[in-house]
């Protein structure tokens, strides 16, 4: 197991009733901006769930926030913080919603240049105004950890930094109650994947880690269809908040090696498409595993037979059976796995291969050897 060190501030109120609980989490004098997407907390009652709990105190808005999250709609937000003199934030909404305010909270204060630095160039964040989160949508992890995901033109880049750590998350499962189908699917799948690029990649004298991240996955397996089938079954969907939120909240990631090749190529898809990012997700993930076997075949078996109960049969063949069951559930979540099922030519794989090459992304995955040629073969292997 790899040195670590391992610390999450981030306080959770997790159940039915507890966006109450916003009054008393707040500070009284808190002056908030509160921000959220296309406006469906206002026909599910969460906004006025919100608004009651926030009560006296300044309250200014950010609506609009896209799926992903773009800079331009994000610098909007900056400037209300500093025009209203506001200095607390609070995002309501899915993973997008909370990205996209840590942006906003580590853009405010900084002033080395342009805030796009921060994704663009890597620009250190040392201070961020503090946030808080309202979940209405499980799938990223964003209420629980450092990271965010942001847009401009054709690009999508991520960022990390502690200083973005929501001070505290609610996580109230009866807000899931009416997303569609389609979002419900992508979060288990987008999870599913959090988990993969964290585990699957070589064996690192982590038992623990592994069984956590294999007992994720199990549970996502298990609990994905019947979600799909039973919308407002409480119970379901409290196991599938507090799973997606444990699958990147930094628990399975200490002490091991991660990929996250499969996120890096599947952003460019979504960057150039539109696609949704988990569905890019679905794509990449089984014709990368495919791909890398040889690199990744210790794990791969141990997948095969953890999760998917796979024991007969050659190496070659379990890790195929496998990879065939992944595609199988991925598509019974609604998610096709393959670049021709979402209308994406093969010519994207040179592409998305130059693209990455350009801005010299040339060394990525656990060992550093997914280069653009593996990328442009993982893509044509997706076809």
């Amino acid at each position: 197991m790899e040195n670590f060190v391992f610390r999450n501030p981030t306080k959770i109120l997790f159940g039915k009733g507890q966006i109450a609980k916003l009054a008393s989490e707040l500070p009284a004098q808190a002056r908030v901006l509160m921000t959220y997407g296309g406006g469906s907390i206002k026909a599910n009652g969460v906004y006025d769930q919100v608004k009651a709990a926030l009560g006296s105190r300044t309250v200014v808005e950010l609506g609009g926030i896209e799926p992903n999250p773009r800079y331009e709609t994000l610098m909007k937000g900056v400037a209300l913080v500093k025009e209203h003199r506001l200095d607390f934030l609070l995002a309501v909404g899915g993973g997008s919603v909370a990205d996209g305010t840590k942006f906003i909270a580590a853009a405010v204060p900084f002033t080395d240049g342009d805030p796009w630095r921060i994704l663009a160039d890597n620009a250190e964040v040392k201070a961020a105004v503090p946030l808080a989160c309202v979940l209405t949508l499980p799938a990223t992890g964003s209420e629980m950890n450092t990271a965010a995901v942001i847009s401009r033109g054709d690009q999508k880049l991520a960022f990390l930094s502690p200083h973005v750590f929501p001070v505290f998350s609610i996580l109230d499962p009866e807000t899931t109650f009416s997303l569609p189908p389609r979002q419900i699917a992508n979060g288990v799948i987008d999870s599913f994947v959090h988990v993969m690029e964290q585990y699957m990649t070589y064996p690192a004298g982590a038992p623990l880690q592994d069984r956590f991240a294999e007992s994720i996955l199990q549970t996502l397996v298990e609990i994905g269809p019947r979600l799909l089938a039973s919308p407002r079954d409480y119970d379901l969907h409290a196991s599938f908040m507090w799973t997606a939120t444990m699958a990147l909240n930094g628990v399975i990631s200490v002490g091991v090696p991660q990929d996250w090749a499969t996120h890096i190529i599947g952003h460019e898809l979504t960057a150039l498409h539109g696609t949704d990012h988990a569905r890019t997700l679905a794509v990449v993930l089984p014709s990368l595993l495919s791909v890398k076997r040889a690199t990744k075949r210790e794990k791969l078996l141990q997948w095969a037979d953890r999760v998917w109960g796979i024991r007969e049969g050659t190496p070659d063949q379990r890790i195929d059976a496998g990879i065939a069951k992944m595609r199988t559930f991925f598509e019974a979540m609604g998610a096709p796995t393959r670049l021709s099922a979402h209308g994406i030519p093969a010519s994207v794989a040179d592409v998305v291969a130059q693209r990455l090459a350009e801005r010299k992304v040339t060394a990525i995955g656990e060992r550093g050897d997914i280069t653009p040629a593996v990328v442009r073969e993982i893509l044509a292997a997706a076809a």
